[in-house]
């Protein structure tokens, strides 16, 4: 955070003396709002000003940010947006478009027309967020760091679930509509990887209260890869241990959620 010292004017002047007194104190009283503004009560090295602090715009975001993604599942391979390459890309996109204005011309864009009902965020718009389109924390929080340039539009995997995001739990039955269930594998050439808890969909019926869950699966071998979407219960007996979001699996680091819709315990 950039913080500018008040250094006084010295000049021998009585009546300079006092103007420089009143603008000392105003420049104080400047700075001293300006690190209220970006103060982080959870000390996660989220600013309190992009915390969503009602629970409705918490609402809000986690119902468009699992849509979005979901859609994404549903729609034509050949209808994917180009960026949406990866699992952290599919979360990028899925994390704007959920803090977008939603409008008519934007539903018809993105072609969720069926969710023009669902409210949006009202605590801020994207792009027009205090920091603008850089909603990604990129690099550890420091006491005198400048918060825009510790921002950015684009954050791999690694970077949203060490920076963006805070641990929830191991129990997948822990988590929410909206929460990222992230793992390790090592043995791949980009080892992060994420899954987006979606609960129940918003676009088609399912069985009893099964849960589900989306992602991409990044490239395969020489294939871009592909968006997929499973059931909880499906992934639990995946055939690759790996891949079990339960606590026995060392792979798997675990149930998370943004930073920006972090509660007082």
């Amino acid at each position: 955070m950039t913080r500018i010292p008040t250094k006084p004017w010295h000049i021998g002047c009585a009546c300079t003396l006092a103007l420089t007194v009143v603008l000392s104190a105003v420049v104080g009283e400047g700075a001293r709002a300006q690190r209220q503004d970006l103060q982080e009560r959870f000390r996660d090295g989220t600013p309190d000003f992009l915390r969503l602090d009602s629970l409705a715009d918490r609402e809000a975001f986690r119902k468009w940010f699992t849509a979005i993604a979901e859609y994404q599942s549903l729609r034509p391979s050949q209808e994917l947006p180009a960026e949406i390459k990866d699992c952290a890309a599919l979360l990028r996109y899925a994390y704007r478009g959920a803090l977008h204005v939603h409008t008519a011309d934007w539903l018809m864009e993105n072609k969720l027309e069926a969710l023009a009902s669902l409210p949006s965020v009202r605590k801020y718009t994207y792009p027009r967020t205090p920091l603008g389109a850089a909603l990604f924390r990129i690099r550890p929080a420091s006491p005198d760091e400048d918060t825009k340039s510790s921002f950015a539009e684009f954050a791999d995997a690694k970077t949203m679930v060490q920076l963006n995001a805070f641990f929830v739990s191991r129990d997948v039955r822990m988590a929410h509509p909206g929460d990222l269930l992230f793992y390790r594998q090592l043995e791949q050439s980009s080892p992060y990887h994420s899954m987006i808890f979606v609960g129940r969909s918003q676009f088609e019926k399912t069985a009893g209260e099964d849960a589900i869950l989306v992602y991409h699966t990044g490239p395969i071998g020489k294939s871009p890869g592909e968006m997929r979407r499973a059931m909880l219960q499906e992934l639990l007996q995946h055939p690759s241990p790996r891949w079990r979001p339960v606590a026995g699996n060392s792979n798997f680091l675990g149930v998370y959620r943004w930073n920006i819709l972090r509660e007082a315990e």
